[in-house]
C-alpha cells in the first residue's frame, strides 16, 4: 500500500470520527432529526470566556459538559462589557459567535453600556440592539455598569428593550446599578418602563429580600433571619414586569439564610423567580442545586422556577 495513501486514509478517518462525535454531541444522527434538549433546569445566568483575572476560561464545550452533568437543558450566556463588570470585557459579538453552533442549548443575550457613544438618538440605539436580535439574542444583559440604576443612558436602553421585547437582566450592588435602601431608583425604572421585563440579580437585589435593609447592605451578603417588608416583595406586588433569578452566592444565600422564609418566598413568588447559577469557570462550586433540594418546595413550584418561567419570559418555542 502506498504510504501516502495510507496516511491520507487515516487522516480522513480521524476527521470523520471527529465529525461523528460533534454530531452526536448535538443530538444528530444520520437520517434522524436533531433531538430536542431535555433536562430539569434552564439556567438564566452563565458566561463564556474568562470573566475575572482569578478565574479560568470557560469554553462552550466546558459549559455543555457541565450542563449535561447537572440536568441543565439550556443556559443563557451573557456578555459583560462595562469596565466595572469584570476584569476582561466579553462582547456581544463574542457571545453570539461562541453560541452559534449550539443554539439548541445556549441562548445568547446582548448588552450595551449606557455610556456608549452612538448617533441617531433612540432610533440609532434601537438599530444597534436590533442587529443583535437578528443574530439570535433573546435578552439584554448582564447589565452591570457603574452608574445609578436609573441613569439617563440606562433609561433609554430599558425603553428600547421594551420595544424589542428583550428582557433586561440587571446586576445591583453598591458599585454597579447603584440604588438606596428600599430600591427607590429601581422603582422609578419600573414606573417608567411598564412594557419592559426586568430580572433582578446581585447582592443589592437579594439583600432587599429583607426589611430593615440599609444602603450599605446593598453591597453585602446579609446573614440571619429575614424580616418582613422587603423591597422585593413590595415591588413584585406592584409591578408585574419584575422578576428575579437565583444565581451566585447572593441568590443562594438569600434563600438559605432563613430557610423557612426562603421556602415561603419561593412558593409565594413561584411565577416570578427563575433558576440561575452564574457559572463562569470550570469546576466552580454551585450551591443552587443543594439549596433548592433542601427547601423541598412543591412540584408545581419547581416546574415554574426551574424551567417554566424562563421558557415564558424568553419566549422559547420548543
Amino acid at each position: 500500500m502506498n504510504p501516502t495513501t495510507n496516511t491520507s486514509r487515516r487522516a480522513f478517518c480521524g476527521a470523520a470520527a471527529a465529525a461523528a462525535l460533534a454530531f452526536a454531541h448535538a443530538g444528530i444522527v444520520k437520517g434522524q432529526a436533531p433531538s430536542k434538549p431535555s433536562g430539569k433546569f434552564i439556567d438564566m445566568h452563565t458566561h463564556l470566556g474568562q470573566c475575572w483575572n482569578h478565574t479560568r476560561e470557560l469554553t462552550a464545550g466546558d459549559l455543555l459538559k457541565w450542563m449535561d452533568e447537572n440536568e441543565v437543558e439550556r443556559a443563557v450566556v451573557m456578555p459583560v462589557v462595562s469596565p466595572e463588570a469584570s476584569s476582561y470585557p466579553l462582547t456581544t459579538d463574542f457571545v453570539l459567535t461562541q453560541t452559534k453552533p449550539h443554539r439548541d442549548r445556549l441562548i445568547p443575550f446582548c448588552v450595551v453600556d449606557p455610556r456608549t457613544t452612538y448617533s441617531g438618538g433612540r432610533h440609532g440605539l434601537k438599530y444597534m440592539l436590533n442587529r443583535y436580535v437578528e443574530q439570535g439574542a433573546k435578552g439584554f444583559g448582564e447589565h452591570k455598569p457603574g452608574v445609578p440604576i436609573d441613569h439617563r443612558g440606562s433609561m433609554e436602553l430599558y425603553a428600547v428593550c421594551g420595544e424589542l421585547k428583550l428582557p433586561v437582566l440587571f446586576h445591583l450592588d453598591d458599585q454597579r446599578n447603584t440604588d438606596e435602601a428600599g430600591l427607590p431608583g429601581l422603582e422609578r425604572v419600573l414606573m417608567a418602563n411598564p412594557e419592559t421585563t426586568f430580572i433582578g440579580h446581585g447582592p443589592g437585589w437579594w439583600a432587599s429580600i429583607s426589611g430593615g435593609v440599609t444602603t450599605p447592605d446593598l453591597g453585602a451578603y446579609p446573614k440571619g433571619a429575614v424580616a418582613s417588608g422587603g423591597a422585593i416583595d413590595r415591588l413584585m406586588d406592584k409591578y408585574p414586569n419584575l422578576y428575579g433569578e437565583l444565581s451566585a452566592d447572593s441568590g443562594a444565600g438569600a434563600l438559605s439564610r432563613d430557610a423557612k422564609f426562603g421556602r415561603a418566598f419561593l412558593i409565594r413568588r413561584a411565577d416570578r423567580l427563575m433558576f440561575g447559577t452564574d457559572y463562569l469557570s470550570p469546576g466552580q462550586q454551585v450551591p443552587q442545586f443543594e439549596v433548592l433540594a433542601q427547601l423541598e418546595v412543591p412540584e408545581e413550584v419547581r416546574a415554574k422556577v426551574f424551567k417554566g418561567n424562563a421558557r415564558r419570559v424568553l419566549r422559547l418555542e420548543d
